[in-house]
């Protein structure tokens, strides 16, 4: 199983981009997406290093309030 995680895009360089999610900053590779234009400010979602697909903002927070539902899920059968 892949898992991917939604990062906002703050800064590009090329085929780089300096990401950020709930306060990690990455350095995510751009490269699979160099026919779609991206932006600082955009969500992508993240795999091993690399932005795979563009996403809405609406898209990313659901992600991430499923992402909590499963850690909270974990702890109560903790």
């Amino acid at each position: 199983m892949c898992l991917a995680v939604p990062m906002q895009i703050t800064r590009l360089d090329g085929f780089s981009a300096r990401c950020t999610a709930r306060g990690v900053e990455r350095e995510v590779s751009l490269f699979m997406l160099q026919d779609e234009g991206v932006a600082p400010g955009d969500f992508v979602l993240v795999h091993v290093g690399y932005a795979i697909q563009k996403i809405s903002r609406e898209d990313a927070e659901a992600t991430w309030e499923l992402f909590d539902q499963i850690l909270a899920a974990g702890d109560a059968d903790a």
